[in-house]
């Protein structure tokens, strides 16, 4: 039997899924937490939260998913960051889940990916769990009701934590598989229950389609100054950077706090929904991520909770350190109504300096501004990593090598020609260590580095005096009001000078031979702006 709202023309059976139990199509919020725990798929929580184990898989499995190899993508995929799966190995895949589906219930959304309509994709998810089903709604653009009735779907997704792969029949390389085959438009998840396997194989389809039609796939949060969409900025930076704190300005509106487009029109959310992580959330430093745990419907994963008041706690990391919670964007006070914004003003990238050498911020040109997010720099602690001693760098190609299918330079090149086409300032901002290294230095005072952003985003940082770094030859402001300005040269927070001077040697040759790979396939602007 079949529930709930659906175009009567696109069906499950007008795309060959037939023989299910019951089929749940675009169930709100209430309906499907109220099948999630009929199921028992997981917990009612404090304000009806929704609290859920993911079992094995607390995160993705990178290794595990594969894009499928045909005449299209041959030449537009970059192999080296992809594995590939063969089409018939594919065609077999596709068969046996949906062999594997027969007479058990799925739950349908049809979503938009994309706040700007004329930009968007159409998704269609088939999840096997109710409150997979709840974590997408949350995560993507939610149709109005009556849109639905003539909703098609650009790509589909099916999921199936309970199907298991056969690496020797299916092409892959465990159990486990994510397989996007961008001919038939489709996606195959199979015997993982970890949620963000969902949204980031949309975001990986975005990143493939959307630079080829001159469109910037960024995986960033971003805002714009209240009551002035114009006024856009956008932050990269991996984890642990600051990203999502730093975004969530209480001054600014939030357009989106994960994965952005920047088209002809401007900055535009992919997601109708934030997924935050959630180990050592504070109501003080993050009151409205915090406040969103005790929201109804919010999905939250992996979180040790009192079995009798359900109270959380945010520091037992025991199931996982990458515990999250997911909802949707108008649980945040101050979160864009539709998603969009104007072309950015400021473009942030936000890196997490272990070696203490970078400076509190530096202005970046245009060619600087490909090297820096073709690097995508950031440092893992000691102690942070089994075996990792001292402060070690963590290179990630475009803040997102994961989701990239197209070679990086293809992103690298079309962030360039958008920073110079629409006047963009690029800054490099450090919110790691200053006087020494992790262990001797001290972290970055989250207090100076909001006062340099706030002067990057009102412009009035533009109008300090520079000086040009001596490693990297990027700019650095000399003053700042409200900051000091010994830190604003970090040689001068060392007391041993000399120790900074190699380190400092050491970390360019870090940046210089990770460049390496990038060099046959960048300008020589690019190639100048590298070092110095």
């Amino acid at each position: 039997m079949t529930f709930g709202r659906v175009n009567p023309q696109f069906r499950l059976e007008d795309q060959g899924i037939e023989g299910l139990g019951n089929v749940y199509y675009n169930l709100m919020e209430p309906a499907l937490v109220e099948a999630a725990l009929k199921n028992g798929e997981g917990t009612l929580g404090q304000g009806g939260t929704f609290l859920v184990s993911t079992g094995e898989f607390t995160g993705r499995s990178p290794k595990d998913k594969f894009t499928v190899r045909t005449e299209t993508t041959e030449n537009t995929i970059w192999w080296e960051n992809n594995a590939p799966m063969e089409a018939d190995a594919f065609d077999r895949l596709h068969a046996d889940m949906v062999a594997h589906m027969k007479g058990r219930n799925y739950y349908v959304q049809d979503l938009y990916a994309g706040a700007d309509p004329a930009h968007r994709l159409n998704v269609r998810v088939i999840n096997e769990l109710a409150w997979h089903n709840l974590f997408i709604r949350h995560l993507l653009r939610r149709p109005a009701r009556d849109e639905l009735d003539g909703f098609t779907s650009d790509f589909t997704i099916i999921n199936c934590p309970s199907f298991k792969a056969d690496p020797a029949k299916h092409g892959c390389r465990t159990e486990t598989v994510i397989a996007v085959n961008f001919d038939k438009k489709l996606i195959l998840i199979g015997n993982t229950e970890y949620a963000g396997e969902n949204k980031k194989s949309v975001f990986g389809v975005l990143n493939y389609l959307l630079p080829e039609k001159g469109i910037m796939p960024m995986h960033c949060s971003a805002n714009h100054a209240d009551g002035n969409p114009v006024d856009a900025a956008v932050f990269f930076g991996l984890s642990g950077t600051g990203k999502t704190t730093l975004s969530a300005d209480p001054n600014r509106t939030l357009i989106g706090d994960d994965e952005h487009g920047w088209s002809d029109r401007g900055t535009f959310n992919f997601e109708g929904g934030c997924y935050a992580k959630t180990i050592g959330l504070n109501p003080e430093a993050e009151p409205e991520i915090y406040a969103t745990t005790k929201m109804f419907g919010t999905v939250i994963e992996n979180m040790i909770f009192d079995e009798e008041t359900k109270e959380l706690d945010f520091e037992d990391s025991t199931l996982t350190e990458n515990m999250r919670c997911a909802y949707p964007l108008d649980s945040i006070p101050n979160a864009s109504d539709n998603g969009l914004g104007g072309h950015p003003k400021n473009v942030i990238m936000l890196t997490c300096d272990a070696f203490g050498i970078l400076p509190p911020i530096a202005r970046l040109t245009p060619a600087q501004a490909e090297y820096h997010f073709l690097s995508g720099f950031t440092a893992k602690m000691a102690g942070t990593e089994r075996g990792v001693t001292e402060p070690a760098p963590a290179f990630s190609t475009c803040y997102g090598a994961p989701f990239m299918p197209r070679r990086p330079e293809a992103y690298g090149s079309l962030l360039r020609q958008k920073i110079a086409e629409h006047g963009t300032t690029c800054w490099l901002v450090n919110t790691g260590w200053t006087g020494g290294a992790y262990g001797t230095g001290n972290r970055m005072p989250i207090k100076a580095t909001r006062a340099l952003l706030t002067a990057a985003l009102d412009g009035s940082l533009n109008e300090a005096t520079f000086r040009k770094d001596p490693n990297f030859g990027f700019e650095v402001p000399v003053t700042v009001p409200g900051v000091d300005a010994g830190l604003l040269d970090p040689r001068s927070t060392w007391e041993d000078k000399e120790a900074y001077d190699a380190q400092a040697k050491k970390l360019v040759k870090m940046f210089a031979e990770n460049f390496e790979q990038y060099l046959p396939y960048i300008d020589a602007d690019v190639k100048a702006a590298a070092i110095g």
